[in-house]
Protein backbone atom coordinates (compact mmCIF):
# COMPACT_ATOMS: atom_id res chain seq x y z
CA UNK A 1 0.00 0.00 0.00
CA UNK A 2 2.98 2.39 0.70
CA UNK A 3 4.67 1.73 -2.53
CA UNK A 4 1.29 2.83 -4.24
CA UNK A 5 1.18 6.11 -2.27
CA UNK A 6 4.66 6.63 -3.11
CA UNK A 7 4.49 5.92 -7.03
CA UNK A 8 1.03 7.74 -7.20
CA UNK A 9 3.02 10.81 -5.91
CA UNK A 10 5.39 10.84 -8.51
CA UNK A 11 3.49 10.76 -11.07
CA UNK A 12 1.61 13.92 -9.73
CA UNK A 13 4.64 15.51 -9.18
CA UNK A 14 5.49 14.55 -12.92
CA UNK A 15 2.12 16.34 -14.14
CA UNK A 16 2.57 19.05 -11.94
CA UNK A 17 6.32 19.99 -12.83
CA UNK A 18 5.80 19.82 -16.65
CA UNK A 19 4.81 23.26 -18.29
CA UNK A 20 2.31 24.18 -20.55
CA UNK A 21 5.23 24.25 -23.90
CA UNK A 22 6.55 20.88 -23.04
CA UNK A 23 3.43 19.93 -23.89
CA UNK A 24 3.43 22.29 -27.29
CA UNK A 25 6.56 20.68 -28.30
CA UNK A 26 5.22 17.13 -28.12
CA UNK A 27 1.67 17.32 -29.68
CA UNK A 28 2.02 15.77 -33.05
CA UNK A 29 0.39 18.45 -35.71
CA UNK A 30 -0.39 17.80 -39.32
CA UNK A 31 -0.42 21.39 -40.25
CA UNK A 32 1.42 23.38 -42.99
CA UNK A 33 2.43 27.15 -42.74
CA UNK A 34 4.13 28.25 -46.02
CA UNK A 35 6.83 30.29 -46.17
CA UNK A 36 6.00 34.53 -46.14
CA UNK A 37 7.36 35.59 -49.48
CA UNK A 38 7.91 39.08 -49.71
CA UNK A 39 7.19 40.80 -53.11
CA UNK A 40 9.03 43.77 -54.20
CA UNK A 41 7.26 46.53 -56.28
CA UNK A 42 9.38 48.45 -58.97
CA UNK A 43 9.19 51.41 -57.38
CA UNK A 44 11.80 53.38 -60.09
CA UNK A 45 9.97 56.14 -61.64
CA UNK A 46 9.20 55.75 -65.72
CA UNK A 47 11.15 56.32 -68.11
CA UNK A 48 9.61 57.91 -71.31
CA UNK A 49 10.22 57.36 -75.07
CA UNK A 50 9.63 59.26 -78.11
CA UNK A 51 9.17 58.18 -81.60
CA UNK A 52 9.30 60.37 -84.21
CA UNK A 53 8.54 59.25 -88.02
CA UNK A 54 5.46 58.42 -90.92
CA UNK A 55 3.73 55.19 -91.53
CA UNK A 56 6.35 53.56 -90.20
CA UNK A 57 6.77 54.18 -86.77
CA UNK A 58 2.47 54.79 -86.82
CA UNK A 59 2.02 51.35 -87.58
CA UNK A 60 -0.09 51.78 -90.73
CA UNK A 61 -2.51 48.51 -90.66
CA UNK A 62 -1.84 47.26 -87.79
CA UNK A 63 -2.78 47.59 -84.01
CA UNK A 64 -1.56 49.88 -81.44
CA UNK A 65 0.31 46.86 -79.61
CA UNK A 66 1.82 46.00 -82.83
CA UNK A 67 3.50 49.26 -83.30
CA UNK A 68 7.48 48.76 -83.16
CA UNK A 69 7.91 52.14 -80.51
CA UNK A 70 4.67 50.01 -78.62
CA UNK A 71 6.74 46.28 -78.76
CA UNK A 72 9.90 47.89 -77.74
CA UNK A 73 8.35 49.34 -74.61
CA UNK A 74 6.60 46.07 -73.99
CA UNK A 75 9.94 44.27 -74.35
CA UNK A 76 11.76 47.01 -72.06
CA UNK A 77 9.13 46.08 -69.55
CA UNK A 78 9.26 42.58 -69.44
CA UNK A 79 13.06 42.88 -69.00
CA UNK A 80 12.15 44.99 -66.10
CA UNK A 81 13.08 48.37 -67.16
CA UNK A 82 9.77 50.77 -66.02
CA UNK A 83 8.57 52.83 -69.22
CA UNK A 84 5.67 54.33 -70.03
CA UNK A 85 4.02 53.94 -73.25
CA UNK A 86 5.64 55.67 -76.16
CA UNK A 87 4.78 58.87 -77.18
CA UNK A 88 4.42 59.35 -80.66
CA UNK A 89 4.32 61.96 -83.23
CA UNK A 90 4.30 60.46 -86.60
CA UNK A 91 1.68 60.13 -90.01
CA UNK A 92 1.05 58.30 -92.74
CA UNK A 93 2.85 60.23 -95.68
CA UNK A 94 5.14 62.65 -93.90
CA UNK A 95 8.40 63.81 -95.11
CA UNK A 96 10.88 65.46 -93.18
CA UNK A 97 9.68 68.56 -93.72
CA UNK A 98 5.84 67.52 -92.86
CA UNK A 99 7.65 66.61 -89.47
CA UNK A 100 9.19 69.49 -88.80
CA UNK A 101 6.10 71.54 -89.81
CA UNK A 102 3.99 69.47 -86.92
CA UNK A 103 6.78 69.68 -84.60
CA UNK A 104 6.07 73.84 -84.98
CA UNK A 105 2.74 73.14 -83.30
CA UNK A 106 2.62 69.62 -82.04
CA UNK A 107 5.42 69.76 -79.51
CA UNK A 108 6.36 66.99 -77.59
CA UNK A 109 4.51 66.88 -74.00
CA UNK A 110 7.55 66.29 -71.86
CA UNK A 111 10.69 68.74 -72.51
CA UNK A 112 12.93 65.81 -72.47
CA UNK A 113 13.03 62.27 -72.70
CA UNK A 114 15.09 58.73 -71.94
CA UNK A 115 14.86 57.56 -75.58
CA UNK A 116 14.07 59.24 -78.75
CA UNK A 117 14.05 57.36 -81.66
CA UNK A 118 13.92 58.94 -85.52
CA UNK A 119 12.43 57.49 -88.25
CA UNK A 120 11.56 59.45 -91.84
CA UNK A 121 12.20 59.50 -95.32
CA UNK A 122 10.66 56.98 -97.51
CA UNK A 123 8.15 59.71 -98.79
CA UNK A 124 10.59 62.26 -99.51
CA UNK A 125 12.00 59.10 -102.13
CA UNK A 126 8.24 58.46 -103.21
CA UNK A 127 7.41 61.91 -103.60
CA UNK A 128 10.69 62.43 -105.46
CA UNK A 129 11.86 65.73 -103.23
CA UNK A 130 15.42 65.89 -103.88
CA UNK A 131 18.33 64.20 -101.77
CA UNK A 132 19.72 68.07 -100.91
CA UNK A 133 16.59 69.09 -98.87
CA UNK A 134 16.13 65.65 -97.23
CA UNK A 135 19.64 66.01 -96.37
CA UNK A 136 19.09 69.37 -95.01
CA UNK A 137 15.18 68.83 -93.52
CA UNK A 138 16.81 65.42 -91.63
CA UNK A 139 19.66 67.26 -89.83
CA UNK A 140 17.46 69.89 -88.29
CA UNK A 141 15.29 66.99 -87.12
CA UNK A 142 18.08 64.78 -85.79
CA UNK A 143 19.40 67.72 -83.85
CA UNK A 144 15.83 68.58 -82.34
CA UNK A 145 15.44 64.66 -81.11
CA UNK A 146 18.67 64.91 -79.63
CA UNK A 147 17.63 68.37 -77.72
CA UNK A 148 14.57 65.94 -76.80
CA UNK A 149 16.95 63.68 -75.34
CA UNK A 150 18.18 66.11 -73.07
CA UNK A 151 21.68 66.71 -75.38
CA UNK A 152 21.97 62.87 -74.11
CA UNK A 153 23.46 61.77 -78.08
CA UNK A 154 23.35 57.58 -76.88
CA UNK A 155 19.62 57.97 -76.17
CA UNK A 156 19.06 59.26 -79.29
CA UNK A 157 18.74 56.32 -82.47
CA UNK A 158 18.17 56.58 -85.86
CA UNK A 159 16.68 53.89 -87.63
CA UNK A 160 16.96 53.38 -91.30
CA UNK A 161 14.63 53.66 -94.30
CA UNK A 162 12.64 50.48 -95.01
CA UNK A 163 12.73 48.98 -98.41
CA UNK A 164 9.13 49.04 -99.97
CA UNK A 165 10.22 47.96 -103.53
CA UNK A 166 9.40 44.20 -101.98
CA UNK A 167 6.34 45.16 -100.87
CA UNK A 168 2.81 43.86 -103.46
CA UNK A 169 2.48 47.90 -103.34
CA UNK A 170 5.31 48.42 -105.75
CA UNK A 171 4.39 45.86 -108.65
CA UNK A 172 4.61 46.98 -112.01
CA UNK A 173 6.71 49.99 -110.68
CA UNK A 174 10.68 49.79 -110.88
CA UNK A 175 11.57 47.85 -107.95
CA UNK A 176 15.30 48.34 -108.81
CA UNK A 177 14.94 51.62 -108.91
CA UNK A 178 12.93 51.94 -105.67
CA UNK A 179 15.97 50.30 -104.08
CA UNK A 180 18.58 52.17 -105.15
CA UNK A 181 17.23 55.48 -104.39
CA UNK A 182 16.08 54.11 -100.63
CA UNK A 183 19.60 53.20 -100.41
CA UNK A 184 20.81 56.72 -101.47
CA UNK A 185 18.24 58.43 -99.02
CA UNK A 186 20.07 55.72 -96.24
CA UNK A 187 23.28 56.79 -96.89
CA UNK A 188 22.46 60.45 -96.23
CA UNK A 189 20.48 59.56 -92.86
CA UNK A 190 23.40 57.03 -91.72
CA UNK A 191 26.40 59.66 -92.46
CA UNK A 192 24.60 62.61 -90.79
CA UNK A 193 23.72 60.09 -87.85
CA UNK A 194 27.47 58.91 -87.51
CA UNK A 195 28.83 62.50 -87.77
CA UNK A 196 26.01 63.32 -84.29
CA UNK A 197 27.69 60.56 -82.83
CA UNK A 198 24.00 59.10 -82.22
CA UNK A 199 22.73 55.44 -82.71
CA UNK A 200 21.91 54.12 -85.81
CA UNK A 201 20.19 50.80 -86.55
CA UNK A 202 19.57 48.86 -90.38
CA UNK A 203 16.84 48.06 -90.63
CA UNK A 204 16.38 48.19 -94.31
CA UNK A 205 17.63 44.53 -94.39
CA UNK A 206 15.07 42.97 -92.49
CA UNK A 207 12.67 45.05 -94.51
CA UNK A 208 13.50 43.11 -97.68
CA UNK A 209 12.75 39.77 -96.18
CA UNK A 210 9.55 40.43 -96.85
CA UNK A 211 10.41 39.55 -100.66
CA UNK A 212 10.19 35.79 -99.81
CA UNK A 213 8.08 35.90 -96.48
CA UNK A 214 5.00 37.32 -97.19
CA UNK A 215 3.95 37.11 -93.20
CA UNK A 216 6.12 40.60 -93.12
CA UNK A 217 3.35 42.82 -94.86
CA UNK A 218 0.62 43.88 -93.47
CA UNK A 219 -3.10 43.09 -94.74
CA UNK A 220 -2.50 46.88 -96.96
CA UNK A 221 0.17 45.24 -99.36
CA UNK A 222 2.83 48.13 -98.49
CA UNK A 223 3.38 48.76 -94.53
CA UNK A 224 5.60 46.34 -92.44
CA UNK A 225 2.87 43.78 -90.23
CA UNK A 226 3.22 43.00 -86.74
CA UNK A 227 6.14 40.14 -86.90
CA UNK A 228 8.04 42.76 -89.05
CA UNK A 229 7.71 45.25 -86.54
CA UNK A 230 8.92 42.93 -83.87
CA UNK A 231 12.27 42.24 -85.61
CA UNK A 232 12.67 45.94 -85.40
CA UNK A 233 12.24 46.14 -81.66
CA UNK A 234 13.77 43.10 -80.89
CA UNK A 235 17.02 45.06 -82.66
CA UNK A 236 16.47 48.39 -80.68
CA UNK A 237 16.63 46.58 -77.25
CA UNK A 238 19.95 45.83 -76.64
CA UNK A 239 20.69 49.17 -78.17
CA UNK A 240 18.49 50.95 -75.73
CA UNK A 241 19.53 49.07 -72.64
CA UNK A 242 23.09 50.05 -73.28
CA UNK A 243 21.84 53.49 -73.76
CA UNK A 244 20.36 53.48 -69.96
CA UNK A 245 23.10 52.61 -68.51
Amino acid sequence: MYKLIVVSLSILYTLISCTKDDYMVSKPTNTYTPPVIAVVKDTTPPKFFLALGDSYTIGQSVTEAERFPVQTTTLLNNDGINFNGPEIIARTGWTTGNLLSSLAYEVPVKPTYDIVTLLIGVNNQYQHRTQEEYADEFLILLNKAIQYAGNNKKRVIVLSIPDYSVTPYASGSDKALIAKEIDEFNAINKKIAMQAAVNYIDITGFTRMAATNASLIATDGLHPSGIEYAIWANQLLPVIKIALK
